[in-house]
């Protein structure tokens, strides 16, 4: 990856002397750049939609390893965790937010010579050349500073859910689709309508009759007064106030439109 003037990445084109032989279709279309301050509905989902989540533990597993992976690169200002699907809206922090990798960070392996790099993707990253930086080496006079590169975490997200998963389960392979899907959001009211289409993602697909009745999204965070690490004053400015918010999600609109728009 490479850094915009406008603080965003771009990807590494065959002109950059990399190989692109043995690229599969997928990883060479056009995906839509994580940006450093900007606003994003992730989605993603189980290869052939297969179930990703089982049991309770599986649910508490995944959102430990997300506080671990994004919450350094991004804020969360809405989620739900369906059985073989996902939606996140995020916002990527700005680049002066987002601190560096060290050797203690658990998506960095320590080789026998001393050169600190990534774990090799699997399970939802974008392609394979987003891995390639600098190396870092501890015992030399000059140390090269990486900082955490918001695909990366994703990437690292995926891939230790799923080598968990496999593991439980006996399987092996990828777990999820791969590119993750990213949809860039600039409009307040989208901001909105997405907060309210992540809630109701349960009531849509028929698993509870409301919002506040499934327990894996971030509905009862938002209207709860516990600490917690999602951006919930702001979802909660968004509609004004608690009242607002609540009528919001007994009225979630047009699902089919808004699920055309958000590319799913």
């Amino acid at each position: 990856m490479v850094s915009n003037p406008d603080g965003g990445y771009k990807k590494w084109k065959p002109d950059d002397n990399i190989l692109t032989n043995n690229l599969n279709p997928i990883s060479m279309q056009q995906i839509e750049p994580l940006n450093y301050g900007k606003f994003y509905h992730i989605y993603n989902k189980g290869v052939n939609s297969c179930d990703l989540f089982f049991e309770p533990t599986n649910y508490e597993h995944f959102l430990k390893l997300y506080d671990t992976y994004i919450s350094p690169v991004a804020d969360t200002y809405a989620w739900v965790l369906m059985k073989n699907h996902f939606h996140l809206l995020i916002r990527i922090k700005e680049e002066e937010e987002i601190g560096f990798l060290s050797s203690a960070d658990p998506s960095v392996v320590q080789n026998p010579d001393g050169a600190i790099e990534k774990e090799s993707p699997d399970g939802g990253g974008d392609n394979n050349q987003d891995y390639l930086h600098p190396k870092t080496l501890s015992g030399s006079k000059t140390t090269k500073r990486v900082k955490y590169n918001p695909s990366h975490q994703f990437s690292h997200l995926f891939n230790a859910y799923a080598q968990a998963y496999n593991k439980r389960n006996g399987r092996t392979g990828s777990l999820f689709i791969h590119p993750f899907k990213r949809k860039l959001i600039e409009d307040i009211e989208y901001f909105k309508n997405t907060v309210v289409y992540i809630h109701n993602n349960p009531v849509h697909h028929k698993f509870t009759e409301h919002a506040m009745d499934y327990p894996w999204s971030s509905y009862l965070t938002c209207i709860s007064v516990k600490p917690t690490h999602l951006q919930r004053d702001a979802v909660m400015g968004w509609f004004d106030n608690e009242a607002n918010f609540k009528t919001a999600h007994e009225n979630p609109g047009d699902v089919i439109d808004l699920e055309k728009w958000l590319g799913l």
